[in-house]
């Protein structure tokens, strides 16, 4: 099981990846369409897109590898407790309602330092657990 300083490095990681998408593409298109980049307001057209951005990260790669791009950096996957891959439903209710809460009281990711099984609030939730991947080491002779 992922415990929490290598999950905690794998969020910080995503984030990076999260805000240069953020300010490579969503910032360019809205200046050339000279909209708002600073309203501050909740349901400001870029914060709104901000937030697409970020669940639409965490679902979409959730989904399709099990894993974000920090968590392939770190080599740790999403599984369900099953031990199979996550359906849709399991991901988004995992990414959308569980991250949602996590993010509002960010204090609640330190759950996975007390749980067995090393679950976030959203692991619980959704009945997953992130693992270390296991590398099977392959050598090649030189030609």
């Amino acid at each position: 099981m992922a415990g929490f300083w290598i999950r905690f490095w794998a969020y910080l990681v995503d984030l990076i990846v999260i805000g240069s998408i953020t300010r490579l593409i969503v910032n360019p298109i809205f200046k050339l369409l000279d909209i708002s980049l600073s309203d501050g307001s909740m349901f400001a057209p870029i914060s709104i897109l901000t937030s697409i951005v970020f669940y639409g990260y965490f679902i979409l790669m959730t989904k399709y590898f099990s894993q974000t791009i920090g968590k392939m950096v770190f080599g740790i996957r999403v599984i369900e407790l099953k031990g199979t891959k996550p359906s849709w439903g399991t991901i988004l209710f995992r990414e959308l309602i569980g991250r949602f809460i996590s993010t509002t009281v960010f204090i609640l990711y330190v759950v996975v330092t007390f749980t067995h099984k090393k679950q976030g609030i959203h692991d619980l939730f959704a009945d997953t657990t992130v693992v270390q991947e296991k590398k099977k080491l392959e050598f090649t002779p030189a030609v």
